[in-house]
């Protein structure tokens, strides 16, 4: 068997069963083979802190190793996804530090986006409420995003005289909404609402809030229930071609579905067909 760089695998030592983890900031939970981590400060609206920051980045670095999740769902507790950093226990402080402490603190954050980006397992944000500043980064940093018609999605960056261009949602967000729209977002800081966050293709569909974390698991459930290797790659070349040209990237996918096609799962698949049955992946 051959993988791409990057790719984890089954061999011995290199890959756990992560079926808890000792969260200090936020909920994480494992149903079968979805993850469900909840921000858990809804009396705050589920403010990120220095230490949340650091928690969330080394809980994504560490699903590149967790051989039992497939799918991952991120939310927020209460009615709310994220308002952001805290006002008092970043904001605040922020204002004290010196310029190498203020680097370390953006680079920690841009982490955070980059190991959700790096997990070969697909992450859906499941948002309700307030989703602004950080908070709408962490929605912007997942694969796929539901959210509600009450839903208000915020860069609010400059709003506190800061620019834009924070976590990455300069180069994210006009992949999603397209540039023009980023643009006018990222300058004004103003909110979208859930029906337009829908229409501008930030959201991949709107949920009544009763059943948003439902449909959120219902999806992960059934990405959890496909070939997990192969989304994997799916995750990974999404990300790789954006720095490509048309023929390199034509290329690097040939090369990528030539691996998948070595895969057990490919086999199983064929086989099912040719009985008629439903294929039973089991990630490798």
């Amino acid at each position: 068997m051959r993988y791409l760089p990057g790719e984890p695998h089954n061999l011995p030592g290199n890959r756990t069963a992560l079926r808890a983890y000792d969260a200090k900031h936020f909920r994480y939970e494992s149903d079968g083979k979805v993850a469900l981590i909840t921000l858990n400060r809804p009396e705050r609206k589920n403010p990120l802190t220095f230490e949340s920051y650091a928690e969330l980045r080394d809980l994504f670095r560490t699903m590149l190793y967790a051989a039992d999740i497939k799918a991952i769902v991120l939310t927020g507790a209460g009615e709310n996804f994220c308002s952001g950093g805290d006002v008092h226990e970043i904001i605040g402080p922020l204002t004290k530090l010196d310029m190498p402490g203020l680097l370390a603190f953006t680079r920690m954050t841009g982490d955070v986006v980059k190991a959700m980006r790096a997990c070969p397992q697909p992450v859906i944000a499941a948002v309700d409420g307030v989703c602004a500043g950080a908070g709408a980064l962490l929605a912007l940093g997942s694969d796929l995003r539901l959210g509600t018609t009450r839903s208000k999605t915020a860069f609010l960056f400059t709003r506190v005289g800061l620019a834009g261009c924070d976590m990455g949602a300069c180069a994210l967000l006009p992949r999603v909404v397209g540039q023009g729209r980023a643009a006018e977002l990222l300058y004004t800081g103003r909110a979208m609402s859930g029906e337009e966050a829908e229409r501008f293709g930030f959201f991949n569909r709107l949920c009544t809030p009763e059943s948003l974390l439902s449909e959120a698991r219902s999806l992960a459930q059934q990405l959890a229930e496909g070939p997990a290797f192969a989304h994997g790659i799916t995750k990974k070349m999404l990300q790789q071609e954006w720095n490509m040209g048309v023929d390199e990237a034509i290329e690097a996918e040939a090369q990528a579905q030539a691996i998948c096609m070595m895969t057990n799962d490919f086999h199983r698949a064929y086989h099912a067909f040719v009985n008629k049955q439903k294929p039973v992946f089991e990630g490798d």
